[in-house]
């Protein structure tokens, strides 16, 4: 797939990542569907394969291609399961707070872990009561000697079942800067899961509860200083949140373009097969329409994050235009499948449920617009990219 944003090294990634995912991940899925239980084995299946490390420098083990390469890894992913691009996706976005605010020491213990896939990391700031207001979390760590001790719950965790360590974002003080982040090891005393809870797409995927009773966390499991947790929570969800979920729907857009191409294809109406006829025709032209938009508004935006670009906007509104489009197309594809799109032997409901799932996080579409307007009209308050974002060596276009 030949854009001006990607190079030969990013064309033989796609290949690997789409082999694999039609090999290990496709023939799985009838079985994912049915039982909608946490696919512990899959998920480290995926994690030894490199993946998670993308965009993890070769001095602790990763692989040091930046975020374009990530948005093709989970868009391939996403193609094929939307369940395990997700999976990719929260992991990565696990990466960030280490990558971002971990110091030497942590680095050199967790980034060579998860890039081998012998660990799977989280980031877990959302409470029940708070959403995505994040200043209004309550779950608590308070100073007591060398370690500290969190108390609190957090809901719709990615990768809550399968997480090795968590990054979890809690008040040790009040207000903005009262806000601190704790590296969690998942087999802390004190420490410990809600039930998984099936949901209407993304099954094999867990996105669920932490709970922490008097956990004790030793005070070296600090990222960065006390009152960085808001630093830590918006740069995660912007930088690497954002990106990785519109990779996530643009695979998910694909899949519907390659189903409905085929069903109308084969499906005859009138002596003829469905994609000879003109309204079909143009359903399935403004679906593509859309996906090709959508890919170059998310190639644009992680290509300028890997040249270390300011590009907060472009973030926002790639992940607003590939949940938005994709959304779109999957109603397209069950007006064109009709009836026979509402069985799970075609997979056009299954792709329509899991479109859905990534609408809300890392900002729901309103959320997007609100902060670009902001934007416009001159009142945006600085931006994540510019402050953290890397030149990724060798990721450049025509390279």
């Amino acid at each position: 797939m030949n854009t001006y944003f990607t190079t030969q090294r990013h064309d033989e990634l796609r290949s690997e990542v789409r082999a694999f995912a039609e090999a290990e991940v496709r023939p799985r899925i009838p079985k994912m569907e049915a039982s909608r239980t946490v696919q512990y084995e899959l998920s480290r299946l995926i994690a030894r394969q490199g993946w998670i490390g993308v965009t993890i420098s070769p001095e602790y083990g990763g692989m040091g291609l930046g975020h374009l390469a990530k948005t093709i890894i989970i868009e391939e992913l996403g193609r094929v399961s939307g369940a395990m691009g997700a999976m990719v996706q929260a992991s990565q976005l696990g990466v960030a707070k280490i990558v971002h605010f971990g110091n030497e020491d942590q680095k050199k213990t967790w980034l060579p872990a998860i890039a081998d896939g012998s660990c799977l990391p989280t980031i877990a700031v959302t409470e029940p009561q708070s959403g995505g207001h994040v200043l209004g979390m309550t779950a608590s760590a308070v100073r007591d000697g060398d370690d500290y001790i969190l108390n609190g719950r957090k809901v719709f965790v990615g990768n809550s079942h399968v997480g090795d360590v968590h990054g979890v974002v809690v008040r040790t003080g009040p207000g903005s800067t009262g806000l601190s982040a704790f590296l969690v090891e998942s087999d802390r005393p004190g420490f410990s899961l809600g039930p998984h809870r099936p949901a209407m797409g993304l099954h094999g995927f867990s996105f669920g509860e932490l709970v922490f009773e008097d956990c004790r966390v030793p005070a070296d499991n600090l990222l960065g200083a006390e009152g960085d947790g808001l630093a830590v929570a918006y740069s995660s969800s912007i930088l690497y949140g954002r990106p990785n979920l519109t990779a996530v729907s643009l695979g998910i857009h694909q899949a519907l373009i390659e189903e409905t191409a085929s069903f109308v294809a084969q499906q005859q109406r009138y002596g003829k097969p469905l994609a000879e006829l003109l309204p079909i025709k143009l359903k399935v032209g403004q679906m593509q329409s859309r996906l090709m938009t959508a890919r170059l508004a998310a190639y644009h935006a992680a290509h300028l994050l890997d040249q270390g670009l300011p590009c907060d906007a472009e973030l926002m509104n790639a992940k607003l235009i590939n949940v938005e489009y994709a959304l779109d197309s999957a109603r397209n594809a069950m007006e064109v499948h009709a009836a026979c799109g509402l069985f799970p032997d075609r997979p056009v409901e299954r792709y329509l449920r899991d479109a859905h799932h990534i609408f809300a996080p890392a900002g729901t579409s309103d959320v997007q617009l609100l902060r670009l307007g902001e934007v416009a009209l001159g009142a945006a308050k600085g931006q994540w990219s510019e402050r953290l974002a890397a030149p990724v060596v060798g990721a450049t276009a025509g390279s």
